[in-house]
């Protein structure tokens, strides 16, 4: 047990001009015009509506897709890092190792059994971009059908992914569960063997963090929570940092 883990959340990307999780504009806090966030990030809505899904899902990405690192995410570069962030900013930052705990905005995988081991490919949505400047919603919603590889399901007439064909989204929906696609065997290894565990950014209201913090109280690993107002738990070995997360990571620079 000598290395040390950081696990991120929203709050480390906020300052590059990301919206939090579930802030105001967050990624799952906006929803369409027809759902909540709740329904749309769902495989149910991807497998019973994939235009709709799609919609919703590509203009996170669009939103997203010029946003820079910032210096946490640089500094984070070299470290052992757990995020439960999708905007694939610690990638660009440098850090070739990192786990995308819920999966990655910029990438796709082959709509399958969610078990069924696959390796993430480029999402190469540029072919996509052209469509969003057009008025007419229609065309966009074809093209990432087309993208996709969704067609018509000839007895409903409906578009329904095919297994083994279609493409989705590499992304941890709300109905979902972490399988080894999101290296979930890795990630507990981290923290079993983490000599401490450092939250940064994290409001502790998604699961990896709950398993994370049950694992450092049952080894009595030393936590730190980086927050600029930092929720307290029932934990004595533990030091808060009120603090964003650039600041924290300047700190520990010096």
């Amino acid at each position: 047990m000598t290395k040390e883990l950081f696990i991120t959340g929203a709050g480390v990307s906020a300052e590059s001009g990301v919206p939090t999780f579930r802030g105001t504009e967050g990624l799952w806090t906006v929803g369409s015009k027809n759902y909540t966030p709740q329904e749309m990030a769902t495989r149910t809505m991807y497998k019973n509506n994939p235009d709709e899904f799609l919609l919703w899902y590509f203009a996170r990405f669009a939103s997203l897709q010029d946003v820079k690192p910032n210096f946490a995410h640089f500094w984070l570069s070299d470290k052992l890092l757990i995020t439960q962030n999708i905007d694939g900013l610690d990638g660009k930052a440098g850090n070739t190792s990192y786990i995308p705990i819920h999966g990655r905005l910029d990438k796709l995988v082959v709509y399958d059994s969610q078990d069924k081991i696959q390796n993430p490919f480029n999402a190469m949505w540029d072919d996509i971009k052209k469509y969003t400047k057009n008025t007419d919603e229609r065309l966009l919603r074809k093209a990432l059908l087309t993208k996709c590889k969704i067609k018509k399901n000839n007895f409903s007439n409906t578009y329904t992914p095919l297994k083994g064909t279609s493409l989705k989204p590499f992304v941890l929906l709300f109905d979902e569960y972490y399988t080894e696609n999101y290296r979930i065997s890795e990630a507990m290894y981290w923290m079993e063997t983490a000599a401490k565990i450092v939250f940064i950014g994290t409001s502790f209201s998604v699961n990896i963090t709950n398993i994370a913090l049950e694992i450092a109280m049952k080894n009595n690993i030393p936590i730190e929570i980086v927050d600029p107002k930092p929720i307290k738990l029932n934990y004595s070995n533990i030091k808060y940092h009120e603090l964003t997360a650039i600041k924290y990571c300047q700190y520990r620079s010096n």
